[in-house]
């Protein structure tokens, strides 16, 4: 499922009332604030592929900094079916990349890799404040922490 399809608000509609406009920001055509600035509750559930045009799962949550203001991860499922099985992944904002042609995102890793990373249950969620598991999510995804100017 993509964007579009979650869109009840017209965050994305052409100003002729359809979704023609999406796949690239015309000031000409595009009266929304997307692709630059998206609504949360519309990219959960997008699908998620990488830059071979493997299936890598689905966006579950996103997870929001909310002293910094910022989004950190957003949690990918994958694997398992219906739920069952299902192993969850924060992936850091930064490592994804929004396809606004297909209406999906994009994350630059290898399925296989992906099926090694750090994962966790959905009933068993790790503490995603920690700064010691945050360095190691993102050294496994090769991005940067958002350094914390207010603990300066």
């Amino acid at each position: 499922m993509n964007y579009e399809e979650r869109d009840p608000y017209g965050i994305y509609r052409g100003s002729n009332g359809d979704n023609s406009a999406v796949g690239g920001f015309d000031p000409e055509i595009n009266q929304g604030p997307g692709p630059r600035l998206m609504g949360a509750n519309t990219l959960i559930g997008n699908d998620v592929y990488n830059q071979d045009g493997d299936d890598l799962g689905d966006i579950k949550e996103i997870m929001l900094d909310v002293r910094s203001g910022r989004v950190s991860y957003a949690v990918l499922s994958f694997g398992g079916f219906l739920t069952l099985g299902e192993k969850l992944f924060a992936v850091p904002w930064s490592a994804l990349t929004l396809d606004t042609v297909n209406k999906r995102f994009t994350l630059n890793i290898d399925k296989t890799r992906l099926e090694s990373a750090p994962g966790f249950d959905k009933d068993k969620w790790p503490n995603m404040a920690d700064s010691e598991w945050a360095a190691g999510i993102h050294s496994y995804y090769g991005t940067q922490p958002h350094v914390d100017s207010s603990m300066n």
